[in-house]
């Protein structure tokens, strides 16, 4: 595919770092965007959450190597605290930390655990009409026998926040199946301010958590609180599905790799050769081999054995399947 467009807007990467496997994705991830997209003008932010009263432990990148390596690749360390989330809900942190972000700025959001793979400054974003990841299965809600059914749970969502439902709906799909409701993964989302979006995230977010519409009452919200308020996020500031062409991020310039195992079972040779090249050089890989995963997966080749199990153009359809076969052969880690 061409990547003729260019994004003339100048704007902010962030990411969170946090202690155990997220401070060395987020290695990797500065070693990725830099390598794989020189041009990228814009701030490299690391948003930290802040020891405190909504964590049991200290939530703060731990290892003053991963620091010291982040502030090579000129990445931003900023602290935030969390107010509404925290050791119950850590994936509030992408919600909160944005307030941590210069206002009026605008950002592109990512999960730690995503690899840059191509040149960020072609993805053509519009800053004023925000989208996410459409790379997402069909993972709430959960139907119950005798409850209701997707429309109405998704219904009373948008009523709540008096938002328009019908336009959302995508008509090429079958009515009660799950992907004619809009619904994203959370693991890229992006802005013309962090400020007004997150602000609105933390409302929706806490809202729906602290008093959610009777439809929900069958329904869990973890792990997927923040993946039920973003598409109504996103549908109050005038986005949507269509906002960002298919192709760039999850495709040529970004990959979601979840965890180490899964990438080297499901993505192509690019991402791996990606992979294998941000993580050679010495300063990268010292950093690296302190966490047992990367070392076992990628420099004593575990994910190559990994690899060898799955064929790409037959993958399962479910990644549970992927799953089980891995841990099957002895070579899940994360």
């Amino acid at each position: 595919m061409a990547r003729t467009a260019q994004n003339t807007r100048n704007f902010n990467v962030v990411i969170v770092g946090q202690s155990g496997r997220l401070q060395y994705e987020a290695v990797l991830f500065a070693a990725s965007l830099r390598e794989m997209s020189p041009g990228f003008s814009g701030r490299l932010f690391v948003v930290e959450p802040q020891p405190g009263d909504r964590w049991e432990k200290n939530p703060r990148m731990s290892n003053p190597d991963v620091r010291a390596l982040l502030e090579q690749f000129d990445a931003e360390i900023l602290p935030f605290e969390n107010r509404l989330f925290g050791q119950s809900y850590p994936e509030g942190n992408k919600i909160e930390l944005l307030s941590a972000l210069p206002r009026g700025e605008p950002f592109v959001f990512f999960d730690t655990d995503t690899l840059i793979t191509g040149d960020l400054n072609a993805v053509p974003f519009d800053f004023d009409r925000p989208s996410a990841s459409l790379k997402v299965e069909g993972t709430w809600p959960q139907l119950e026998l005798y409850g209701p059914g997707y429309t109405e749970i998704w219904k009373s969502l948008y009523d709540k926040f008096g938002l328009d439902f019908e336009s959302t709906l995508d008509l090429s799909q079958p009515d009660e199946y799950w992907r004619r409701y809009l619904y994203f993964n959370a693991g890229f989302f992006y802005y013309r301010c962090p400020h007004e979006f997150g602000t609105r995230f933390a409302e929706y977010a806490n809202a729906i958590r602290n008093d959610p519409p009777p439809e929900l009452v069958c329904q869990q919200m973890t792990p997927w609180l923040d993946q039920v308020a973003l598409p109504l996020v996103i549908r109050s500031f005038g986005g949507g599905r269509d906002a960002l062409p298919p192709g760039f991020l999850d495709g040529d310039v970004s990959c979601h790799y979840r965890v180490l195992p899964l990438l080297y079972a499901r993505e192509n040779d690019r991402v791996v050769e990606v992979l294998e090249q941000v993580s050679s050089p010495h300063r990268v890989k010292k950093v690296l081999k302190q966490y047992d995963p990367f070392k076992r997966m990628i420099y004593q080749r575990r994910g190559h054995k990994t690899r060898a199990l799955f064929d790409r153009d037959f993958l399962p359809r479910r990644e549970q399947v992927i799953r089980n076969t891995i841990r099957k052969n002895g070579f899940w880690m994360r």
